[in-house]
């Protein structure tokens, strides 16, 4: 099985982190990584996304020296030629746009963009990019109504590739 780490995250998103399970005990590390490889995800991956996961919430003041980023000024975001070549044309657009509608601020786009150049995937398109949004407002507290709409844009397209 070729699986890449957001597969992984994936997994855990739609099994450990569903809004009905916040009384059950968080697992530990060593108990997700243990059920992850049982799941059949190799011991390598399984180690990259949970450490993709942990640099997702390690460092809270780095969102917060983000979140100094003021709302109230347009500004236009600029992506280096890294960001350029590992994101295409519409996967920008897309981050825009959901920083323009309100889903992410300007700190939650910068780490939306962090965290998808950590996935080490040589390409990203807009389906991994609405997971990892999915994944950052989740991480966030107080982010409640943003996920419910991200939320629906996720699942709102997969039901109609089901159809």
């Amino acid at each position: 099985m070729k699986e890449s780490v957001l597969d992984i995250l994936i997994y855990l998103f739609e099994n450990y982190f569903d809004a009905e399970l916040e009384l059950a005990p968080e697992p530990d590390r060593d108990t997700l990584k243990e059920e992850l490889e049982r799941a059949g995800f190799s011991e390598r991956e399984v180690g990259r996304a949970l450490e993709w996961l942990e640099q997702l919430c390690a460092d809270p003041e780095r969102t917060g020296a983000l979140s100094g980023l003021d709302q109230a000024t347009r500004s236009i975001r600029v992506f280096d030629a890294r960001e350029q070549a590992r994101l295409d044309s519409d996967c920008r657009g897309y981050i825009l746009y959901l920083e323009n509608i309100g889903i992410v601020n300007a700190a939650q786009r910068e780490l939306v963009i962090d965290r998808l150049l950590a996935l080490d995937a040589r390409q990203i398109d807009i389906e991994q990019v609405k997971w990892v949004v999915l994944m950052v407002l989740f991480s966030q507290p107080g982010q409640e109504n943003a996920l419910l709409r991200m939320e629906d844009l996720v699942f709102d397209g997969r039901a109609e590739a089901v159809h």
